[in-house]
């Protein structure tokens, strides 16, 4: 138990800020409808911590700390740049839906989200430390619903007051500062 404790701890403490809380309160701005994307961000949190143990050790051993630095750093500000692409309705969007569905496109943008992160990467050192799989991947699991999903039903509120535009130039400014971080602190 002390495994799930702790790791829903640790999980729920750095995800505070984190790109992933960030991509939370845009998926709600966006689609205004919390319970597909809260539902998608369990299941791509389960998929993704699922996987962390077994995928994070490997890729660790092929991508050295520097490289993978820059690599974040980079798709950080590429996120930032994606962020300022205003939304366009592809002629079969025309409804105005995304094309996977709110829970789709939550899942598949959470999970991708997650990859490299530093919540991933504590996942597959708590399973290493405590030896206890289910009890860590279930506690990061917890730790970051209890960040995330409050984001998404308050952030629901909030962006009803605040316009879209400003969320994403706020949220672009964001992932600059958190590419150049990534990229110019000392390891």
């Amino acid at each position: 138990m002390e495994a799930f404790f702790v790791s829903t701890a640790i999980v729920a403490l750095a995800e505070m800020g984190d790109k992933t809380q960030l991509l939370a309160l845009v998926l709600a701005a966006r689609f205004r409808k919390p319970w597909p994307i809260v539902l998608g961000i369990l299941v791509a949190t389960l998929a993704n911590h699922g996987l962390a143990g077994a995928v994070g050790a490997w890729v660790t051993t092929l991508v050295g700390p520097q490289m993978l630095r820059w690599i974040l750093g980079a798709s950080f500000i590429a996120m930032a740049v994606w962020m300022l692409i205003p939304d366009k309705l592809d002629e079969g969007d025309a409804d105005g839906s995304p094309r996977w569905g709110v829970f789709g496109t939550t899942l598949v943008a959470f999970f991708l989200a997650e990859m490299g992160d530093k919540t991933q990467i504590a996942t597959v050192m708590l399973a290493a430390q405590y030896n206890a799989y289910l009890w860590v991947v279930a506690g990061t699991t917890l730790g970051m619903m209890l960040a995330n999903a409050p984001v998404v039903w308050l952030g629901d509120r909030i962006t009803r007051l605040v316009p879209i535009r400003i969320v994403h130039l706020v949220s672009a400014a964001i992932f600059v500062v958190l590419g150049l971080v990534a990229i110019f602190a000392p390891a």
